[in-house]
């Protein structure tokens, strides 16, 4: 099949690599042409824009940002949907708004084309090995269509509803991270003022009650003092602010993930933005060092 990718990033480049060893033709773009450079190299073509893509492809996947560039992607003046497309099939693979994607799915329909939104979880470990969960809105019927597809990128994969009801899966699994995320820095920062030696402590910890992919997978790289991205601070900061979004307008209150989300927003006020999310460390460490002057101070 003749499959358009748009975005290579972390994670979109391992993403699209997994079809394109499956045997699929890709047409490519990024607005970092560098970054789409092995896959081009694999025989990947290059494309000028987003149009161009849709112009020569069957079914296309994005994967970039922030909502902005969501929109730019498929309403923009070289989006998707500025031009006559060939393609019948558009995916959206980012974390984006849920009504951004029911807005795109009905530009589409006016256009003959079928939109689903299917963002993943996994982080850039479940894009290079395949293991993503992908959660799914859009026609059911064309969830079956493309879901061989995305068994080549996923290991868990399901359709959740009609347009914009992939988005909303994935702030339900956001508004998670977020409440045990903080949960691992706290608990590796109170093993490293204990004087316990990390890794160990995850170990343990790992195989029980509090074990969670947050702990065996982003908990080693905090004990190394690894914080290079597997997943944006900067992104994720953009997800719990939709969710929040989201939240509000429904009338929930949801104290645990405006408290993640603020301190968050301290790590990226630090200059850590396009490190790691277990730069979250960091924000704690630095908020307890204060502390520790105060009190010695006084």
């Amino acid at each position: 099949m003749k499959i358009g990718w748009i975005g290579t990033g972390i994670m979109g480049a391992s993403m699209a690599g997994h079809l394109q060893f499956a045997g699929h033709e890709l047409s490519l773009y990024s607005r970092t042409r560098d970054k789409a450079k092995p896959l081009v190299d694999r025989g990947g073509h290059w494309c000028p824009a987003p149009s161009a893509v849709a112009a020569d492809t069957e079914v296309v996947f994005t994967m970039v940002g922030m909502p902005s560039d969501v929109e730019e992607t498929y309403l923009g003046p070289q989006g998707i949907l500025a031009a006559e497309a060939k393609c019948r099939i558009v995916v959206d693979m980012t974390t984006s708004e849920p009504a951004l994607a029911r807005r795109i799915a009905k530009a589409a329909v006016k256009k003959g084309i079928f939109s689903l939104d299917a963002p993943v979880s996994g982080g850039d470990v479940g894009a290079r090995n395949a293991t993503l969960a992908i959660m799914v809105g859009g026609d059911r019927k064309i969830y079956d269509e493309v879901l061989p597809l995305l068994q080549h990128m996923g290991k868990t994969i399901a359709w959740m509803g009609g347009p914009g009801a992939g988005q909303h899966t994935k702030m339900c699994n956001q508004v998670l991270i977020a409440g045990t995320i903080i949960g691992v820095c706290e608990s590796l920062l109170y093993a490293e003022k204990a004087g316990l030696d990390m890794q160990a402590v995850i170990d343990i910890i790992g195989k029980g009650a509090a074990s969670s992919w947050s702990i065996n997978t982003l908990g080693p790289r905090i004990a190394q003092g690894d914080f290079r991205p597997g997943f944006y601070v900067e992104h994720f900061i953009k997800d719990m602010g939709i969710a929040l979004r989201e939240a509000a307008a429904m009338g929930l209150a949801l104290p645990g993930l405006a408290l993640v989300h603020q301190l968050y927003v301290a790590v990226m006020a630090q200059g850590h933005g396009k490190s790691g999310t277990q730069a979250l460390m960091l924000a704690l460490r630095q908020l307890n060092s204060s502390k520790e002057k105060k009190v010695s101070a006084t």
